[in-house]
C-alpha cells in the first residue's frame, strides 16, 4: 500500500463513523418526508438533535464535522447547476428586479433589526438570508462563510428550524389569501413564489391553486435561489476585507471560497445549457442529499439546552422578516399593475 493509500484510508476510518450516522439520520428523514409529507430538513434537523452527545465521542466528531461543513459546501456548490439566466425570460425583467430588490431590502433588514432584537448584524444577515433567498439552503450557505465565533451551530439550527416552520404555515395561509384577493394566476405564482422560503412548499402551494400557478411560483422562487450567488459573494467579500482591516490574527478568509466559485462556475454551465438534463438531474438529487445530510450533522452538534437559549427574539426577527418580504412583494405587485 502507497503511502497516499494509507492516508486515504486514514482519513475514511476517521470520519467515516460520524460520516455514516449521519448519512443514516438523514434516510430516516426521507423516509418521512417521503411517505407522511413532512419537511425533509425540518426532520433531519430533529432527528438529528437527540444524538448531540454522538457528536462529543471521539469516533464519531470527526465525521458529523466533516459532514456539517465539508458536505454541507459541497451541496451549496452544486445547487449552481439548478440557475439559469433564463428564468428571467420566464419572470418578466420588472418583476425580476422587484424581486430582486425585496430579496436585498430583507437582508438589509435582518442586518438592521438584529441587534434591536438583542442579535448581532452577523445573525441578521443568517436570518435576513434564510428569509429572502430559499430558506434552509441559504441558512446553511450563509452560515459556511460566517465566522463561528460571531454564529453558533445553535444559531443555524434554530434558523433553519424557524424558516422551515414559517415556510409550512406559509404554505397553508398564502394560497387562501391570494384566493381571497382575487389574483390573477400570474400575480399569485409572483407573490407565492416571492415570499415563501423553501423551494418545497412554494411547489406546494402554487399547485393547490393551479398548474399555471404552481409553474410561475416555481420558476420565480427559481430566481430567487440564483440571488444567492451575487449574495454570498459580495458578502465573503465584505468578509475578508473587515477581517483584514480589523487585523484579526489567524488566516484570512478567501478571496472568493471554493464552494462559492464551484457554484458560479455550475450556475454559468447551466446558463449556457453545456450540462445534458440527466446529468443535471442527477446533480439536483446529489446536491439535494448533500444539504440533508448536512443538516442531519448540524442537528447532531446542537444541544437542546443551547438551542433554547437562542431565545424568542431570535424567533421574533423571522417572522418580522418574514412579514416584511410578503410585504414587500405585495407592494410590488401593486405598483407593478
Amino acid at each position: 500500500m502507497t503511502l497516499r493509500n494509507a492516508d486515504i484510508l486514514s482519513g475514511l476510518q476517521r470520519i467515516g463513523p460520524g460520516l455514516l450516522m449521519a448519512l443514516l439520520v438523514a434516510m430516516a428523514a426521507q423516509f418521512l418526508s417521503d411517505h407522511y409529507g413532512a419537511p425533509v430538513m425540518l426532520m433531519a434537523i430533529l432527528l438529528g438533535i437527540p444524538f448531540h452527545f454522538l457528536s462529543q465521542e471521539p469516533r464519531m466528531a470527526a465525521g458529523i464535522q466533516f459532514a456539517a461543513r465539508t458536505v454541507l459546501r459541497i451541496g451549496v456548490a452544486l445547487l449552481g447547476l439548478r440557475i439559469s439566466a433564463q428564468l428571467l425570460a420566464g419572470i418578466g425583467v420588472a418583476e425580476a428586479v422587484m424581486l430582486a430588490m425585496a430579496v436585498v431590502t430583507t437582508i438589509g433588514a435582518g442586518i438592521w433589526l438584529a441587534p434591536r432584537f438583542g442579535r448581532s448584524g452577523y445573525f441578521g444577515f443568517l436570518a435576513g438570508g434564510s428569509v429572502a433567498i430559499c430558506g434552509a439552503s441559504a441558512a446553511l450557505a450563509i452560515s459556511a462563510l460566517l465566522p463561528k465565533r460571531h454564529v453558533a451551530e445553535d444559531d443555524v439550527t434554530f434558523t433553519v428550524v424557524g424558516v422551515t416552520v414559517l415556510s409550512s404555515v406559509a404554505m397553508i395561509i398564502y394560497p387562501m389569501i391570494a384566493t381571497s384577493l382575487g389574483l390573477s394566476t400570474h400575480m399569485a405564482g409572483i407573490f407565492l413564489g416571492g415570499t415563501i422560503h423553501d423551494v418545497a412548499q412554494v411547489v406546494g402551494a402554487g399547485y393547490s391553486i393551479s398548474d399555471e400557478t404552481g409553474d410561475l411560483s416555481t420558476l420565480v422562487k427559481l430566481f430567487r435561489v440564483m440571488m444567492l450567488a451575487p449574495v454570498i459573494l459580495v458578502a465573503s467579500l465584505i468578509l475578508r476585507k473587515a477581517h483584514l482591516e480589523a487585523g484579526e490574527g489567524g488566516k484570512a478568509p478567501p478571496l472568493i471560497p471554493a464552494f462559492v466559485a464551484g457554484f458560479i462556475a455550475l450556475a454559468i454551465l447551466g446558463t449556457m445549457q453545456l450540462v445534458p438534463p440527466l446529468i443535471t438531474e442527477s446533480v439536483n438529487i446529489v446536491s439535494r442529499s448533500c444539504l440533508v445530510v448536512a443538516v442531519a450533522a448540524v442537528g447532531m452538534k446542537t444541544s437542546l439546552q443551547a438551542f433554547a437559549s437562542v431565545g424568542r427574539s431570535a424567533l421574533a426577527l423571522l417572522i418580522t422578516l418574514t412579514l416584511l418580504i410578503a410585504a414587500l412583494v405585495a407592494i410590488g405587485l401593486a405598483v407593478l399593475v
